[in-house]
C-alpha cells in the first residue's frame, strides 16, 4: 500500500504562483491530475521514476513544471501564471509499474494510488 499525502494548495490570485507537494514513498512514475467541480479528472503533469522525463498537458505547458526529490521523496508541481480556471482539486497519482510510457501516465487507469488532493483556487 502507498500512501500519497499532498499539500501546498491555497488561494491565489490570478498571474500568481503555489508550489504543490506530494510525499511519495518509492521510486515510482508520479502524476499530477486536477479536478474542478462538476467536471471530469484531468491529466495535468507526470515525472518518471527517476524524473528524466517529464510530460505535460497542453493547457499547461510553459506555466506549470513538474519536479522530484528522491532523496526527499516528494514529488512538486510548481504553477505560475495561474489562472482561475485552474481552479481545482489537484490530485498526485503512483503509478508502481516501471514498464509503462510517459504518455501512458496522461491516463488516469494507469495509476494505482492516489492522494487525498489538494484545492487550488485562483481569483480573478
Amino acid at each position: 500500500q502507498v500512501q500519497l499525502a499532498e499539500s501546498g494548495g491555497g488561494l491565489v490570485q490570478a498571474g500568481g504562483s503555489l508550489r504543490a507537494s506530494c510525499a511519495a514513498p518509492g521510486r515510482y512514475a508520479m502524476g499530477w491530475f486536477c479536478q474542478a467541480s462538476g467536471k471530469e479528472r484531468e491529466f495535468v503533469a507526470a515525472i518518471s521514476w527517476s524524473g528524466g522525463l517529464t510530460y505535460y498537458a497542453n493547457s499547461v505547458k510553459g506555466r506549470f513544471t513538474i519536479s522530484r526529490d528522491n532523496a526527499k521523496n516528494t514529488v512538486y508541481l510548481q504553477m505560475n501564471s495561474l489562472k482561475p480556471k485552474d481552479t481545482a482539486v489537484y490530485y498526485c497519482a503512483a503509478d508502481t509499474t516501471r514498464s509503462h510510457a510517459i504518455t501512458a501516465q496522461a491516463r488516469p487507469e494507469t495509476y494505482d494510488y492516489w492522494g487525498q488532493g489538494t484545492q487550488v483556487t485562483v481569483s480573478s
